[in-house]
Order: C-alpha cells, then sequence, then structure tokens
C-alpha cells in the first residue's frame, strides 16, 4: 500500500436528531450513483476547502445538500479512515480520511430537505427513523453508526423558579406557545434562573415578562423535577431534567398580559382551580404538583 500515491481528504459532517410524534428521527442525504451504484445514505456533509473553517464547512454543505440552515455545536469528534480505494479516475490510491463530525440542528418550524447542489455527490435529503438506521434498515456508509454512537440527544439540566399564585378560586397561570416542548399546555409562571441570580429575583423578573404583573416572592413551598427528551427552541434535541422551586408569590394590581415577545409564553390567565383538578384544563405536571402542597 505504500507503494500507491497518497491522498488525504478532510471532511465535516453534522448529526441532526429531531423529534416527531414520540419518534426521533435523523437527516441523511443520499449518495449519488456516481459514488455508490447502490442505495446509501450518508451524514449531510463533505470536504473542507483549503482555509475553510470545518464549522463553516459543514454549514455550507448541509444547505447545499439539505436546503435547510444550521446550526452546530462547538466541539466536534474525529474519525480517521485509511485504507486503499478507487478515486473518482478510477485509479487506486491509499486513502486517508478525516471526518469532523459535529452534533447539528435546525429550527423547529424548517421546511423538508431538499438537494440544491446540482451535479453533486448527493441526489436525495430525508429525515429517517433514528431506529430503521440502528438496525440497517435504512442502507448507511460506515460512518454514520459510528458518530450516532458519539451523538445521542444532547444533555440539559435546567433550574428555574415557578410562583405559586392564588388569588380566591383561581390561580395564575400561562400557556406554553409553539416554540415550547409542550404547546398549548398550561403551566405556572416563572422560567430559568440566570448564572449567579438569586432565584426569587429570577422569579419576579420571569413573572414581569409573562404575565406583566409585578410580583412578590414569599417563601419556598415545594421542589418538583422533570425528566423527557424532547425539541427545544432553538431546533435541538435535548435529553431534558428541569428541577423546578416553587415559591408562594402574590401579584400587583391588574390582568395579566404577555410582554416576552416571540418566547415560550402566549399567553397568561387567572384559570379556575377546579379546572386544573377536573382535567378541563391542560396542564403539566408542575401545577398539579404546586396545588397539592399549597393544598
Amino acid at each position: 500500500m505504500s507503494s500507491l500515491p497518497q491522498r488525504q481528504r478532510v471532511g465535516a459532517y453534522a448529526v441532526l436528531l429531531r423529534e416527531r410524534a414520540g419518534r426521533i428521527e435523523v437527516l441523511l442525504s443520499r449518495l449519488a450513483p456516481k459514488v455508490s451504484r447502490t442505495e446509501l445514505w450518508t451524514l449531510p456533509g463533505g470536504g473542507v476547502d483549503h482555509g475553510e473553517d470545518p464549522r463553516l464547512a459543514v454549514v455550507r454543505e448541509i444547505h447545499e445538500e439539505t436546503g435547510l440552515d444550521a446550526t452546530v455545536s462547538e466541539t466536534a469528534h474525529v474519525y480517521s479512515s485509511h485504507l486503499p480505494r478507487a478515486s473518482r479516475d478510477g485509479q487506486l490510491v491509499n486513502a486517508h480520511a478525516i471526518r469532523i463530525v459535529f452534533a447539528g440542528w435546525v429550527a423547529p418550524d424548517a421546511p423538508e430537505p431538499r438537494v440544491l447542489e446540482v451535479d453533486g455527490s448527493t441526489v436525495d435529503a430525508a429525515w429517517k427513523p433514528f431506529d430503521d438506521v440502528l438496525s440497517g434498515a435504512v442502507p448507511t456508509a460506515g460512518l454514520v453508526g459510528e458518530a450516532l454512537a458519539d451523538h445521542l440527544p444532547f444533555r440539559l439540566q435546567r433550574v428555574a423558579a415557578y410562583a405559586v399564585v392564588l388569588r380566591g378560586t383561581d390561580i395564575l397561570l400561562t400557556r406554553l406557545s409553539a416554540r415550547a416542548a409542550h404547546p398549548g399546555r398550561w403551566t405556572l409562571p416563572g422560567g430559568g434562573i440566570d448564572h449567579g441570580e438569586h432565584p426569587s429575583v429570577a422569579l419576579a423578573r420571569e413573572v414581569e415578562e409573562e404575565c406583566g404583573l409585578a410580583c412578590e416572592v414569599g417563601a419556598l413551598v415545594g421542589v418538583h423535577d422533570t425528566h423527557f427528551s424532547g425539541t427545544a427552541p432553538s431546533g435541538r434535541l435535548e435529553d431534558y431534567h428541569g428541577v423546578h422551586l416553587l415559591f408562594a408569590a402574590t401579584v400587583g394590581e391588574g390582568e395579566p398580559t404577555v410582554r416576552e415577545v416571540d418566547g415560550t409564553t402566549e399567553s397568561a390567565a387567572w384559570v379556575p382551580v377546579a379546572d386544573v383538578r377536573t382535567g378541563r384544563v391542560e396542564v403539566l405536571d408542575v401545577v398539579t404538583y404546586a396545588l397539592e402542597v399549597v393544598s
């Protein structure tokens, strides 16, 4: 093999995952007949041009091969393949492929993928069921299985503060927007605590953003948590663990009005507790838990 002409190629690729109807899917590109005579799918990506940043290269390649605008991670896994192979001109060469594989994601409302590149190395792009790819039901290049083993859903743990605000027989709730993991459901007003921020300060800020009301934070009444996999507002698939600090709180006069623009909250309202208990209003578990600890 040492006597063969040496060819080295650096490529940048991405593993893009999404969740649809409870099923995880991975974005793949189908290799053109000039590259593979049989049906073969691979990760979107391609060669890094001389002097090109690999992160910019993979974003460019994803757009050319799928028509989608992607965001990719800061870090990546690197894979190396070294073997004799025939080049495109039919010559047997001593080939060394270095493949840089990033995690990537696209917006939740991104259109269906379609190839933009003309006469390129791929002829189709599609979201394929993750389980079908792993089982071999979808024929894939060797890089796919290797990379998927290293690119499980991003793990995120988030600490948030929420307000339990009662007014007579009503409780103050906010309804989640299409950008949230559970759109249309109602939850407690509140949100994530910024690094270095006191939970009570974070809660007062969040209540004002989501309800337009001044908030006085009282005592901690409970701690709730949730764990699930889903799509974040950014489009990234996440293995999510939320830790929720629940505080008793009161709010100022006036009707709740959402002030946050393009956030995860679409409306805020006083909701009868009876409607929550009977299931007439669909709520997250944290609301049910809150009513249990304050009753």
